[in-house]
């Protein structure tokens, strides 16, 4: 398993995508989290099809941070179920993945 990941997080609009966001960050989390505006999901949601604009929120973290991360997006996010999806990163610039390090430590 690699050391470093990226957690996907869609929010139902921007501002709290960037709660989620400044929190993680502020709490040594996350190193570093991007809002991508514009996004629209469809899904199956109780048995109906929606279709919904959201923004998504991509997390760059330590897979060791995950757990935590996890806890306080559930803490801090209006859904009943939030997508919460951890990417591995497989290979990166070392000088950013040491970034990410020192900023969640």
């Amino acid at each position: 398993m690699s050391e470093h990941c990226v957690v996907l997080v869609t929010c139902p609009d921007r501002g709290t995508g960037e709660k989620i966001g400044a929190t993680l960050v502020e709490e040594r989390l996350a190193a570093c989290a991007n809002l991508m505006d514009g996004v629209t999901s469809i899904y199956r949601w109780k048995n109906e099809i929606q279709q919904e604009p959201e923004t998504l929120l991509l997390i760059k973290t330590r897979n060791a941070r995950f757990a935590d991360v996890e806890r306080r997006v559930l803490e801090l996010h209006p859904y009943e179920v939030p997508e919460i999806i951890c990417c591995d990163i497989s290979a990166g610039n070392l000088p950013y993945l040491n970034w990410i390090d020192e900023s969640t430590r």
